[in-house]
């Protein structure tokens, strides 16, 4: 039976500029490799010794890169070993088969957001008019599925981020702050579905997963082990769970010491 790895991206595989300079250790900083270029900028890394590891995870296990990142900005990125066959994007909105969205999948999607939450203009207006444009650099929806405010971190008003958590949640919805992007996601929008639909698919009857963020909660709890890095909303608040194990490293060091327990995970397997 073959062995599921899902992780998530951004802050847990590969690492943007910002994140770097965050988290690179001074001495002995490891050799990177650049994985994302937009508009002929380099803006998301990975180390060298990651790069290998995901390699040889590819004749391991089906590696599922499962990311809240929009198709196009999925597309941008260019990780090394084998095309993954499966990949998840929009935080579940979209599943991917050999590059192309499955469309049964995403109208299911579609029908279950319909039912169970409050609809995306209503949160959309909510963002416009409390938003201070003190803070505020860029407001974006992102698949016609969620939004997400591009901040200044800096002045951004910890109040009112919990103030829309709790306005949000009372609606059916999930506000995640990740470094700085504020994303406001339907509850049904879940990685972890769309990660039991691609196990159900390849038989897969053990699932390994990682990631750094709230929006990644339900896919660790669905997974039969899970990581998270030392760094991230999951680390800041302590969070964890049985199968769950938190890793005292962080940034790119977090990405390869993942990457070894996925393999060795794999292997057992």
């Amino acid at each position: 039976m073959p062995v599921l790895v899902a992780s998530d991206l951004d802050r847990t595989l590969i690492y943007s500029a910002a994140a770097l300079a965050l988290t690179m250790p001074d001495a002995r900083a490891p050799r990177l490799l650049c994985v994302e270029v937009h508009e002929a900028r380099p803006l998301s890394f990975m180390t060298e010794t990651s790069a290998q590891l995901l390699t040889d995870l590819g004749d391991t296990a089906v590696f599922v890169p499962t990311t809240t990142r929009t198709r196009k900005q999925y597309q941008r990125i260019n990780l090394p070993g084998p095309p993954p066959k499966y990949a998840i994007c929009a935080n579940g909105g979209h599943l991917l088969v050999d590059g192309a969205t499955d469309q049964d999948w995403h109208a299911s999607v579609l029908a279950r957001l319909g039912a169970e939450c409050a609809p995306l203009a209503e949160v959309q207006d909510h963002l416009t008019r409390t938003a201070d444009p003190l803070w505020l650099r860029k407001q974006r929806i992102a698949e016609d599925l969620f939004a997400y405010l591009v901040v200044e971190r800096e002045l951004l008003s910890e109040e009112w981020v919990k103030e829309l958590a709790v306005w949000a949640e009372n609606r059916g919805w999930t506000v995640s702050l990740q470094g700085r992007k504020i994303y406001a996601v339907p509850k049904p929008l879940t990685k972890s579905a769309a990660v039991r639909e691609v196990a159900r698919r390849t038989g897969a009857d053990l699932t390994l997963a990682a990631g750094d963020s709230l929006l990644d909660a339900d896919l660790l709890l669905a997974a039969d082990r899970g990581w998270r890095p030392g760094h991230g909303e999951l680390a800041d608040a302590a969070w964890t769970a049985p199968q769950i194990t938190a890793l005292p490293e962080r940034g790119v060091l977090a990405g390869e010491r993942i990457l070894r327990e996925f393999l060795k995970g794999s292997r057992i397997g």
